[in-house]
């Protein structure tokens, strides 16, 4: 191709990004890369690893750290704003800078930064991804979708210099990866869609095997990735596994070697996103003392013969929430719109979502309660039995959503998500419409073959491999490499595609 791609890396999603430059030089002819970095210890590893030569590098953390030397200059900020959208929409999407959250865990939500030191902050990393930017001219840009501030600022600057960016999608379908020009919907799976849905049901490609699936995930529905099966933890007790014997001593040196850090990396400890040690512990115990008291008097008994809507609490905070859904974050505020708007006489099912169950206090739940018609399920109950028999079920943008379409159940998303590209799925346009909105979806039956001609294009424009589990547990190169090949041919596809239609 002799072509040369920017990275966007954050966090560990380095080590699987890097894997992916490695199969893109080796075997797709990709010659250059440069890649803008978050987390010190992933920047760190790009410098010292001898695969790939990256020509240019930027540090999340060491461009952050400029605000705080950086006059505000209001005459940038709104040439920025005219050019890339509010510079509260970079903001609001960074659940460190807006709310302070990641390094404090949930529900902790109040920003360490002032209006000034956020816009500044906005204003170097603006002059900073443009120069970079600039000086590198990548020919196109691969991220995963933007959940941070300076990674939306990739995205948009890039889309707006005219340079391609492909964002990587996971479509909470079992093992399965794609990659689109948008992070709110599949670019090439949506136009295969539109055409199938033009098309004879038989004459649709890969029509036998999204049925097959349908059929599968029917009989017996899984999660889509095993990673986040094994996150859940029912039950007070299982919060405190961290205490048994063959657990206490990897606890205590991970313990260990956070105060350590802290201690002895300055440069480190004045990251933005560094975990303050003390703050941790004081978090963490706070956490499992909500644990051990629980909130098991607060769950109402589930009745599959009353008729009932569902509502799937979202993992807070998440970038499905902050940046698919930036005007509808408030759940509770939600569960009450939703309640109200359901024909008399049906119940809201609400059920937390599985690893948010020692995050939340129990003030929160009291108050999802108030609304007279919401019932608050046992996390530990299967979604997918309540979903199969739910009137309506209900989601901001999560894979519950997805999940009950393919179950055959009318949808409702407070957000912008893929498979809101499905006709059936109702998408909320405002209080005031909701009512009707409801009504029209529990009175319209979900046409079967409509997921089975979604999941066949799904199908067909992705890659199999369970990246997640890739990213979080595979610690070997080549065994990395091996997983990604499927995802990087893929990846290779599209970027043919996307640099010609550039050159045209």
């Amino acid at each position: 191709m002799g072509l040369k791609g920017c990275l966007v890396l954050q966090r560990r999603f380095a080590y699987v990004g890097h894997e992916l430059a490695i199969l893109l030089k080796e075997k797709h002819g990709v010659e250059e890369f440069c890649a803008f970095v978050s987390l010190r210890e992933s920047y760190d590893f790009l410098k010292s690893q001898n695969d790939i030569r990256y020509s240019g590098s930027l540090l999340d953390e060491d461009v952050q750290k400029k605000y705080k030397d950086e006059p505000l200059d209001m005459r940038y900020i709104g040439r920025f704003e005219a050019a890339y959208g509010s510079a509260w929409d970079f903001i609001k999407v960074d659940r460190i800078v807006h709310l302070g959250q990641l390094v404090r865990e949930y529900p902790h939500a109040r920003s360490p930064y002032t209006k000034e030191e956020m816009l500044r902050m906005v204003q170097v990393y603006g002059k900073s991804v443009e120069a970079f930017l600039e000086r590198e001219k990548p020919d196109f840009v691969l991220t995963y979708q933007p959940g941070a501030l300076w990674m939306l600022m990739m995205y948009r600057i890039a889309k707006k210099k005219g340079i391609p960016v492909l964002t990587i999608v996971l479509p909470t379908t079992r093992n399965r990866v794609l990659f689109s020009q948008e992070y709110d919907s599949l670019t090439w799976v949506d136009e295969s869609f539109k055409r199938y849905l033009g098309k004879p049901l038989r004459d649709v490609p890969g029509l036998a095997e999204a049925q097959r699936f349908i059929e599968e995930f029917r009989a017996r529905p899984v999660m889509y990735s095993e990673v986040y099966s094994e996150l859940i933890q029912h039950g007070a007790w299982k919060q405190f596994r961290f205490l048994l014997p063959g657990r206490i001593g990897g606890s205590l040196r991970s313990l260990f070697f956070l105060f350590y850090n802290w201690c002895t990396d300055p440069n480190k400890r004045s990251d933005y996103n560094a975990l303050n040690p003390f703050l941790y512990l004081y978090d963490r115990t706070k956490r499992k003392l909500r644990a051990l008291r629980g909130a098991g008097d607060l769950y109402d008994a589930y009745d599959a013969g009353k008729p009932y809507a569902f509502y799937a609490l979202h993992f807070e905070p998440e970038l499905s929430v902050l940046l698919l859904s930036p005007n509808n974050t408030d759940q509770i505020s939600i569960v009450r719109m939703l309640a109200r708007a359901l024909p008399p006489g049906m119940l809201l099912y609400v059920k937390e979502h599985p690893q948010m169950t020692a995050y939340r206090p129990r003030s929160y739940y009291k108050e999802l309660k108030k609304t007279p018609n919401v019932r608050l399920l046992r996390p530990e109950l299967s979604s997918f039995d309540i979903m199969r028999g739910a009137a309506l079920v209900s989601t901001i943008t999560g894979a519950a959503g997805w999940e009950a379409a393919l179950l055959g159940r009318p949808v409702l998303t407070f957000g912008d998500v893929f498979y809101n590209a499905l006709p059936s799925v109702g998408h909320y346009a405002g209080e005031r419409e909701l009512p009707a909105l409801v009504e029209r979806l529990l009175k319209t039956p979900v046409p079967l073959e409509e997921s089975e001609r979604y999941l066949a294009a799904l199908l067909e424009d992705s890659a199999e491999c369970d990246i997640l589990s890739v990213w979080e547990k595979e610690e070997d190169g080549a065994k990395k490499r091996a997983e990604l090949a499927g995802v990087a041919e893929l990846l290779a596809k599209k970027i043919r595609i996307v640099t010609a239609s550039r050159k045209n």
